[in-house]
């Protein structure tokens, strides 16, 4: 293994409704904006990818929903163009397009060689983790979701890998169970993305913390969260990282004034031969169907309201020239390998 790996984790990825337009006349790499030499510069981009693709256009009829998203077949070079190596399925609007939208994205990240975990074709798909040798780290992956419980995989089934978010025993001895599968398979690195919880929640409820906090204590090295459409703060705790929410990262959504759905960050997690020991943020704002870097007033703002979320959790967190780093407790390396 190289002696340094960094993995970029980003939130939700919507390729449909108006950024699938864009994507018809514009380059994808303009989409990304100056934000993509962040992303390439990454050894592998970590993401949610929020919507179907396919050309399939009926939509679901498991349950009644407002929004449905769906990007076209072309939507995948913008996720390859951005260096997205893995993408977490496990999310509220993988079936929009019912099970054929869903069979069809598998079909289509399959074929430009772009990792997924959490839906499947079945349920024994759906749940089974992933491994990706990332420049010579083996990365284990489990994803799952409590969004859409009628996205449920079942064995007959095309669906999700759905997961009520508890520290109950049977379901933390799941996790520990796919945990456990991955070591065994060589995993160095064990990530688990959950897209969990409501829409513009600002800090994540006490169960949530239980819960992510419960995984890593089960082996879990990177908590990756998402679904909140806002970020939330990150911490360090014992061996592990909790990202609680990762918040947007390209759409076409409307912007509470107030929350602001828009700003976000590139969550850079540095990982050495035998350590996690570092975590860079980059503040980001999310346009119309395309993401920039933060600048001026606004990237104060951003890293002051993260610094002040992080708190919450004691996380030593200090503002650099490029965004925000996050210190390890006594400076020590939390060990992973």
């Amino acid at each position: 293994m190289a002696k340094s790996v960094t993995l970029a984790f980003i939130g939700d990825v919507m390729l449909g409704r108006g950024v699938n337009e864009e994507i018809t006349h514009t380059a994808a790499e303009c989409l990304w904006g100056d934000v993509l030499p962040i992303l390439r510069g990454a050894d592998a981009v970590i993401a949610n990818l929020e919507c179907a693709i396919t050309q399939h256009t009926h939509k679901c009829g498991r349950t009644a929903k407002v929004f449905y998203f769906r990007a076209d077949p072309a939507a995948v070079e913008v996720l390859r163009i951005a260096n997205i190596q893995c993408v977490s399925l496990a999310n509220n609007h993988i079936l929009d397009f019912d099970d054929q939208g869903l069979l069809d994205t598998l079909k289509y990240l399959d074929a430009a060689g772009i990792c997924h975990a959490g839906a499947g074709r079945d349920i024994t798909q759906a749940t089974t983790p992933i491994i990706m040798d990332i420049v010579g780290l083996r990365v284990g992956i489990i994803a799952l979701t409590d969004n859409e419980p009628d996205f449920a995989a079942t064995k007959d089934s095309p669906g999700t890998n759905y997961l009520e978010i508890n520290s109950n025993p049977l379901t933390l001895s799941l996790i520990e169970s796919a945990v456990v599968q991955l070591r065994q398979a060589g995993a160095k690195l064990v990530i688990l993305s959950a897209h969990w919880g409501s829409n513009m929640v600002i800090s994540p409820p006490p169960h949530f913390r239980q819960f992510a906090r419960a995984v890593v204590d089960r082996g879990v090295d990177i908590f990756h969260g998402h679904s909140a459409h806002i970020f939330q703060g990150v911490e360090h705790y014992k061996q592990g990282l909790i990202l609680y929410d990762t918040g947007d990262f390209l759409d076409d959504y409307v912007v509470d004034p107030l929350l602001r759905n828009d700003w976000s960050f590139v969550f850079l997690v540095e990982v050495s031969d035998r350590s996690l020991y570092k975590l860079r943020l980059i503040p980001v704002i999310l346009k119309y169907a395309q993401v920039e870097l933060a600048k001026g007033k606004e990237f104060t703002t951003i890293c002051h309201r993260m610094q002040s979320l992080c708190a919450a959790f004691n996380t030593n967190v200090i503002q650099t020239s490029e965004g925000l780093e996050v210190i390890l407790e006594t400076g020590k390396k939390v060990t992973v390998l």
